[in-house]
């Protein structure tokens, strides 16, 4: 049987909604001689209205010429029936989130098109497996997910269901490739890999409010401070809050009531009162001519601690490393002991110790616990919490340690794991997962979630900073204090701590 080549393939683009007369876009500026389909009358003409806007706006800003403009616009022609849509070498639907829907189509573009074109779905949570299932070949049909907005998001993710032809993947994934796109493959399981990987982003936050450790607000503030563009809360209110519970619900389900994937109390409520976020005017924050801002980051007073002597710095790591940079550059002395089994800073006064997953009161009295410094930024906003038989002086003091060493802190209550060490470690377990379980690789996770969305650093670059001993430490400690299935370790990572670290599809 022949390769499937796209390389000069017309496209059929069904569905003239963002995303198809993106994708469109995407594939005319590539060369590509693209027929937009949409069954409702209006829809592909408003497109291109949409699309000539688009692409005038890429000129005056320099980013292509009046000439590339017309070509691209030349290059897409509207269909208003399939039966004129012959001759395409690629479809691509982008049409409902509704299987039925989609079935349906496919079923009238297999009888309309060559039987080496490729069938390609954009959906984000469907199973393609399923979506394939009626079809008379389903070896051709791909998933080709895009990222909202289309022309502009890197990843696209070649998602594979169960009898999908690897040949027709990667013919997906060459042709992504050529059009500027950034391509990892997929298996067809629920949420795919970002949907999937980026789950603990959003519940950790949510676990955090739920137990009333602290406001939307100071969790923003960390996971900003730990080189997020946005704080969970605020991604949630733009994404829709509707949209989001809906995902973890569909992720919820689809992995058979998994109690890692539970929505939330607190988001149910925001659906059902209504408060979607940016869309409805109020959702964890308000919009609008009464908005405030988000951006609300405590000043802490100069505090430089005393050199009294007796200071020590714990651990050998790169939190250590930074702990003593600083203290350095405050100009004091201290001594660094390797061996002690935790890392941080003890003076006469008491212990301020990094996060391993235990509650600051599980560790005695005159002790203070401080959140994941992962990006080492100066004036970011760092957690901390004080064990509740610390004194007053205590509490005030191991605040303006982390103020001195250069962190914004913020007192929230005793949780553990704080907000950002949590979030990392899970983040980081829930990617070993779906290597484990060969719906990626770990430079694809990597890449999945850094251009899908933006994150700081993919998942295994983290694990490789922070070290698989603390993560697995941090993840038992939390399954102990929570005592449910959440928090149980990948046996991906329980494997590489053993010293057998498998290969990237998680084999022994």
């Amino acid at each position: 049987m022949m390769a499937y080549d796209l390389s000069k393939a017309g496209v059929l683009v069904a569905g003239a909604g963002a995303m198809g007369t993106g994708i469109a876009q995407v594939a005319a500026q590539s060369g590509h001689e693209v027929m937009l389909y949409d069954n409702r009358a209006d829809a592909p003409g408003e497109a291109l209205r949409s699309l000539e806007e688009t692409l005038q706006k890429l000129v005056d800003r320099g980013r292509i010429g009046q000439k590339d403009a017309r070509s691209t616009l030349a290059r897409i022609r509207l269909v208003h029936h399939l039966d004129d849509v012959a001759g395409s070498g690629l479809a691509v639907e982008a049409v409902s989130e509704d299987i039925g829907i989609k079935r349906s189509l496919f079923a009238e573009l297999e009888d309309r098109l060559d039987e080496m074109a490729v069938l390609a779905t954009n959906t984000s949570s469907l199973s393609v497996t399923a979506i394939a299932a009626k079809l008379r070949n389903p070896g051709r049909l791909v998933g080709m997910h895009f990222f909202n907005p289309a022309p502009v998001m890197k990843l696209v993710e070649v998602v594979s269901g169960l009898d999908t032809d690897p040949r027709a993947a990667d013919a997906v994934f060459e042709l992504a490739g050529r059009w500027g796109k950034v391509p990892v493959h997929a298996a067809s399981t629920p949420g795919f890999i970002v949907n999937r990987i980026a789950r603990p982003f959003y519940a950790e936050a949510l676990e955090v409010l739920q137990e009333r450790a602290c406001d939307h607000v100071a969790i923003d503030a960390c996971l900003r401070g730990a080189g997020f563009r946005m704080g969970p809360c605020e991604l949630m209110d733009l994404i829709g809050h509707d949209t989001n519970f809906a995902v973890t619900e569909s992720v919820f389900h689809a992995n058979f009531m998994d109690r890692r994937y539970k929505p939330s109390l607190i988001q149910k409520a925001l659906v059902e009162g209504g408060r979607l976020g940016r869309k409805s005017g109020q959702g964890f924050y308000r919009y609008g001519p009464e908005a405030g801002t988000a951006d609300t980051d405590v000043s802490v007073h100069t505090y430089r601690p005393p050199d009294t002597g007796g200071v020590i710095l714990h651990g050998r790591d790169f939190v250590a490393d930074l702990l003593g940079e600083r203290l350095r550059e405050l100009g004091l002395s201290f001594e660094q002991v390797a061996g002690s089994g935790w890392t941080g800073i003890e003076s006469p006064d008491g212990q301020l110790r990094l996060t391993e997953g235990l509650p600051a009161s599980a560790l005695g009295e005159n002790v203070a616990v401080f959140d994941l410094p992962i990006a080492c930024g100066r004036e970011s906003a760092l957690a901390m919490s004080c064990s509740a038989r610390a004194s007053a002086d205590w509490h005030a003091h191991s605040a303006g340690w982390l103020a001195a060493l250069g962190f914004v802190p913020r007192m929230i209550g005793d949780v553990p794991g704080l907000v950002v060490a949590r979030t990392i470690a899970m983040l980081i377990n829930e990617a070993a997962d779906a290597v484990q379980q060969g719906v990626c690789t770990e430079s694809g996770a990597d890449d999945a979630m850094k251009l899908g969305v933006n994150y700081p650093e993919g998942p295994f670059e983290w694990l490789s900073k922070w070290g698989i001993a603390p993560v697995i430490g941090l993840l038992d400690h939390l399954d102990a204090y929570y005592r449910g299935e959440r928090y149980r370790v990948s046996p991906l990572l329980r494997r590489r701590a053993w010293g057998r670290p498998g290969r990237d599809d998680g084999g022994c």
